[in-house]
């Protein structure tokens, strides 16, 4: 028997002239913020304490920072305890982690081999330059969680199986915490997303091919996807 059908949350990312905004919305930072920022979460690619102080004076709904955070372990927890665990989260923009190779003339006397440099596939994050940092995206995930944060956005594009079952296995590890977005593909499909990667919560780029009628289209075209996966 199966269980209740897992609900879809849908958050557009927008522009800051656009503001102010009545329902909840994702923006990255700049200099033309609205001044009004009750509803918004504020997303930091890398910036730090002292700005996360200036826009939680302005009403900011969350603030979720990107490079700062992996360059400071501890200012996760810092800003939890000062602003409230649910008023924090990350940034985390990924990419399939590379695999080098390497020959193995240790392990056995009898023989050699090429070993890779990750047993299995895995996403790193990325800063805020885009270039590589080497770190594990889940492992980062997790330390991010437990020291307080209380959502992640994983900014990723899926293009294969490899993707997808990547995806679901976060999606099992963190739940209804894990929030996803195309990170260079803005016309991503992302019914395979929800129907094989599991995701439940979506970040919809702000392109006009998603307007508020294409959202509703969007949301009811994701439903039998939803279904199929419970």
């Amino acid at each position: 028997m199966s269980g209740p059908i897992p609900e879809i949350t849908l958050c557009r990312w927008a522009k800051p002239e656009d503001g102010p905004f009545a329902e909840p919305v994702f923006i990255f930072d700049g200099d033309n913020l609205p001044e009004d920022l009750t509803h918004v979460s504020v997303v930091l690619r890398a910036a730090g304490r002292e700005r996360v102080r200036e826009l939680m004076a302005r009403g900011a709904a969350r603030l979720l920072l990107g490079e700062a955070a992996l360059l400071d372990s501890s200012l996760i927890e810092t800003l939890s305890k000062e602003f409230g665990a649910e008023k924090v989260g990350v940034w985390v923009p990924v990419r399939r982690l590379e695999v080098s190779w390497a020959l193995d003339i240790t392990s056995n006397a009898d023989f050699r081999c090429v070993t890779p440099s990750c047993a299995k596939p895995a996403w790193e994050v990325l800063k805020s330059d885009g270039s590589r940092s080497g770190t594990d995206a889940g492992w980062w995930l997790g330390q991010m969680l437990e020291r307080g944060a209380s959502l992640a956005l994983l900014g990723v594009d899926i293009a294969d199986d490899t993707g997808l079952n990547l995806c679901a296995e976060l999606m099992e590890q963190f739940g209804t915490r894990l929030w996803l977005t195309p990170l260079t593909n803005p016309g991503a499909d992302l019914l395979p997303w929800i129907r094989y990667g599991q995701a439940r919560n979506l970040a919809i780029p702000d392109i006009e091919h998603y307007d508020e009628a294409a959202m509703l289209a969007l949301r009811q075209a994701l439903e039998p996807a939803v279904e199929e996966a419970a």
